[in-house]
């Protein structure tokens, strides 16, 4: 059973992690978890006044959790929303007598009626901002005639052509959408615009259409009409078909797609093209985690090719690609490489360098940021020039290195620690309580400890030596931060059962006797531990089950 808990239900109870159960534990697994925390934290097992109001509130903690956890209504809402989904309105919402796939599913429709409504609250804007460079001087040989004249000195480069274009989209109902775009273009001093209007209204679970009007100083008026149609769950089909009125006359057009999943990553496409310029055009693309390759095919007039391209995904926080194509057709031969990567939350740079015949060797930068795109696609020359090929690769990679060093990598980390500050001082009182909690169940635990100990002593058993939970710093470059721990010998100790210690995959802060010393912050496990009169050592990630002892954890007596 999945769960949806966040960072901040966390800081207040994972019913699971202080239970030390599987979010898949069955009544059986509850029970025993229960009934164990039962002894250790009963109010009538304490005589001090201190510590039986302690133990009475860790008590009502634990029966709280088996309560929610053993009553399958209530474990589906606090699956899905954590423990403030079981307040008064999330009851409100659902009756008690349904099933737990019931209340999911009414909690997802809710949810959805709710990201509906905020829909309509926003625009969503999409814009594209494109500006061409001519660098031809760069790199072009100069023509016998201009070498007298001794014009040699600064290359000339100028900005030979612009494109803006932006959108925003705006919900008139819950079926209803309507779309406004506009574009602006120029090139070599001669420019125009267009601005279209459409009407979008989604028909029911398998489709949608869609009516546009357009206007424009170049290509006149649009009268266009466009269909999508689920025709089954592996098969789906666009039509759209248009009529272009200009000086010229009306010029109809009509297009239509067939698409079908091959696989599970594959999918197959046929289109066809009528109108100015009219043509089929077939492909293949598969798109999986660690690649994405596409190979098409189109005849055509005046345009016929075959295009095959190929993507690797390296599997890295900041979701780097490199990228490869080959077209080849009527036009010539293009070649394309390039890559991009992440270089903030919501940034994405690229770089693709592309070589042909008779084109030329260009270089296109492409940054995409949030719903913004903006590209500088850079003609460097018409010939194939080795020398225009190497400086167009690797300009842009010692470019960004630099900026990645001296701008990109300084601010992220300044802003990972702001955030990591508020998220720290937003908490602050909420860990303080959970310190003195888990202060107060060591405390508790201290009897049932020394029992435990001298019982696996007895029989050379499981002994926890030492314990600590935090951030640990093991890198040399990171030696300026500070680790951040604190010592969990005793509620491990307590959690040791017949020479076993057992943890589940939940969130180790929520064990009783811990709390999270570094919010926001990687956390690990760090246990030495004797069994057997053996040493044992294990590092365990925050969220990593964890089976001691182990064969592998062993300390060999020569290290």
């Amino acid at each position: 059973m999945a769960s949806s808990l966040d960072d901040d239900e966390i800081l207040n109870d994972d019913y699971y992690s202080l239970l030390n159960v599987r979010r898949e534990a069955t009544q059986d697994e509850l029970k025993v978890a229960y009934r164990r925390l039962c002894m250790l934290y009963h109010p009538d097992k304490h005589r001090d006044p201190e510590l039986k109001r302690q133990a009475e509130q860790l008590f009502n903690l634990v029966h709280e959790a088996y309560e929610v956890l053993r009553e399958p209504q209530a474990r589906a809402i606090y699956d899905i929303y954590g423990k403030r989904g079981l307040d008064v309105d999330g009851w409100e919402v659902v009756e008690r007598k349904r099933t737990p796939a019931e209340i999911r599913e009414e909690y997802e429709r809710l949810q959805k009626e709710r990201e509906e409504r905020r829909l309509q609250q926003r625009t969503n804007p999409k814009g594209t901002i494109s500006v061409g460079i001519d660098a031809t001087d760069v790199f072009d040989q100069y023509e016998e005639d201009y070498e007298d004249v001794g014009t040699a000195g600064v290359p000339h480069i100028e900005i030979n052509k612009m494109h803006i274009s932006q959108s925003i989209e705006a919900p008139l109902t819950t079926k209803d959408t309507a779309i406004l775009s506009g574009s602006l273009s120029t090139h070599n001093g001669n420019g125009g615009g267009t601005i279209n209007l459409a009407l979008r209204r989604v028909t029911s679970t398998k489709g949608w259409g869609e009516v546009e009007l357009g206007a424009g100083d170049t290509h006149g008026p649009l009268l266009a009409m466009k269909i999508f149609r689920n025709l089954s769950p592996r098969f789906f089909v666009t039509g759209q078909c248009g009529l272009q009125m200009s000086s010229r006359g009306v010029r109809p057009g009509f297009t239509t797609m067939l698409a079908r999943h091959l696989d599970k990553n594959t999918m197959g496409y046929l289109q066809w093209r009528w109108g100015v310029q009219s043509s089929m055009n077939t492909s293949i693309v598969r798109d999986t985690k660690s690649s994405h390759f596409t190979f098409a095919v189109q005849l055509g007039v005046p345009h016929t090719f075959m295009m095959m391209s190929y993507q690797y995904k390296f599997q890295d926080e900041d979701q780097t690609k490199i990228k490869g194509s080959v077209k080849s057709g009527f036009f010539g031969t293009v070649i394309e490489y390039g890559a991009e990567r992440k270089i903030s939350r919501h940034s994405v740079l690229g770089a693709t360098v592309s070589v042909g015949v008779p084109q030329g060797v260009s270089l296109k930068i492409k940054l995409n940021r949030a719903s913004q795109t903006y590209l500088f696609p850079i003609h460097l020359t018409d010939q194939l020039l080795p020398s225009a090929v190497f400086y167009a690769t690797v300009g842009p990679l010692v470019f960004y290195l630099a900026i990645q060093q001296l701008i990109i990598r300084p601010y992220v980390r300044a802003q990972k620690e702001q955030d990591l500050e508020i998220k720290q001082e937003s908490s602050a009182s909420n860990i303080a309580k959970k310190k003195q909690e888990a202060e107060a169940a060591i405390m508790l635990m201290q009897e049932s400890v020394r029992r435990i100990i001298e019982t696996e002593e007895s029989k050379m058993g499981l002994i926890i030596l030492n314990a600590w939970y935090g951030k640990f710093v093991t890198d040399n470059s990171r030696k300026h931060e500070r680790a951040k721990v604190i010592d969990v010998s005793v509620p491990l100790q307590c959690l040791v059962k017949d020479s076993k210690l057992i943890l589940t995959e939940t969130t180790k802060s929520g064990l009783p006797g811990f709390y999270d010393p570094c919010v926001g912050e990687e956390k690990s496990l760090k246990v030495l531990y004797q069994f057997r009169g053996v040493m044992h050592q294990v590092l365990s990630g925050d969220t990593e089950p964890l089976r001691i002892p182990k064969q592998s954890h062993r300390i060999d007596a020569d290290t």
